[in-house]
């Protein structure tokens, strides 16, 4: 449709195709706002008074993300920890966009360094349930899987999936001030024991990563539950670029 926030999107990609100065990246920004064009979004970047008519509704979620994005081209916004003294309605900065930013950039790193002729990165893969049996009406209401990052050692059939989360990587109880949250390592666990099924003997996947911002000292720790590789990471978002870029590499 037509829509400011559809034209809103289309001008940031256009804006970015010019200013990237990575030739990938640069190329995939114009043959998204060519779909743009082709599935009928016309005309430029719309004015504030267009984009305060387009509301976001409650099905509108999926489009907070990429919304926020298109204003922060134009607004040369970057989000980081701090707290500013403006607060910017039309990016509606919230913790899914911070979040979603972080499991891209985990994400795109090791797709741009690791062996494409050896590896393959694939992100946000929907796993399905292994389900024998079920009510008519449980399909209805059954929550689906979208693992974060999977990688592939097409050599070795070595799979890996990681689950990046924007949060420290401890909690704390009554009895330990530094304890794994067990939320997440259930969630990764689901993953990993509901697809061997599917994928069948000696294709199982073998592992299984949580990879957290580093809060403090650096966790670098892994188990294996039955058969099964679990590790648990953190990187140094605060560290230079190059350092960063070592950091995420040294994932696999």
């Amino acid at each position: 449709m037509n829509t400011p926030r559809n034209r809103l999107v289309k001008s940031a990609l256009i804006h970015l195709g010019k200013k990237v100065s990575h030739q990938d990246t640069s190329h995939r920004c114009r043959a998204l706002a060519a779909a743009f064009t082709k599935a009928a979004v016309y005309g430029g970047r719309p004015s504030r008074a267009e984009l305060a008519t387009d509301q976001m509704g409650r099905n509108d979620a999926a489009d907070k993300l990429m919304v926020s994005l298109s204003n922060m081209v134009f607004q040369f916004l970057i989000p980081d920890a701090r707290i500013g003294s403006k607060t910017h309605q039309s990016a509606d900065i919230t913790d899914q966009l911070v979040r979603k930013l972080f499991e891209k950039a985990v994400g795109n790193a090791l797709r741009l360094t690791l062996d494409k002729d050896k590896w393959t990165v694939k992100q946000g893969s929907r796993l399905s349930w292994p389900i024998e049996n079920a009510s008519e009406g449980m399909t209805k209401i059954l929550p689906g899987m979208q693992t974060d990052i999977e990688v592939l050692d097409r050599e070795t059939n070595r799979n890996i999936v990681i689950d990046t989360k924007y949060t420290s990587i401890f909690t704390s109880s009554n009895y330990r001030s530094e304890m794994l949250k067990s939320g997440y390592l259930y969630q990764l666990y689901t993953y990993l024991r509901s697809q061997e099924a599917e994928l069948g003997p000696g294709k199982s996947i073998s592992e299984g990563m949580l990879v957290h911002p580093q809060v403090g000292a650096s966790v670098d720790e892994f188990m294996e539950l039955q058969g099964q590789i679990m590790r648990f990471r953190t990187v140094d978002l605060a560290t230079r670029s190059d350092e960063l870029e070592k950091q995420l590499t040294s994932l696999i």
